[in-house]
């Protein structure tokens, strides 16, 4: 018998300037209600992480990306208050050349690229505020940094 578990898909999206795009959750959320978090949600039954991501990116965002455009950075095992159900996330990552005006809400009260100074004085969802932190000093996020830098504009 497989082992019960709840997975989530998580997307980061970091444009030109080095910011990162993130989603205001309104009050009907089921996780970090009226918190910031990242883009992304549970992955369905019989679905991948990857896929998933794909599509929480296209259903919250309205960004259709090509296969292979998001890299798996973070493969995270969360702990409940209980601890009964292990919780796994990944978090994908890809460097843009969008902006807001290319982003269409589709969950949440406001989607958009927030700059990593402005981060801290957010109210961050609880594993979005240690992973964002730590991201932000990664290689991976200064490498995207230049990736993006070097798209040509829409």
């Amino acid at each position: 018998m497989a082992e019960l578990q709840r997975r989530f898909a998580a997307v980061v999206i970091v444009d030109h300037r080095g910011w990162v795009l993130l989603q205001e959750r309104d009050e009907h959320a089921a996780i970090a209600p009226e918190q910031w978090a990242f883009v992304g949600g549970h992955v369905e039954d019989g679905e991948g992480i990857e896929a998933a991501a794909y599509r929480e990116l296209a259903e919250e965002t309205g960004i259709a990306l090509r296969p292979g455009s998001l890299r798996l950075w973070r493969d995270e095992h969360l702990s409940t208050p209980d601890d009964a159900i292990p919780v796994i996330r990944q978090v994908w990552v890809a460097a843009t050349n969008l902006t807001d005006a290319d982003i269409v809400l589709g969950e949440g009260r406001q989607i958009v690229f927030v700059e990593p100074s402005r981060v801290e004085q957010l109210d961050l969802g609880g594993s979005a505020a240690g992973t964002l932190a730590e991201f932000l000093v990664s290689s991976t996020y200064r490498a995207l940094v230049a990736e993006a830098r070097t798209l040509p504009e829409v």
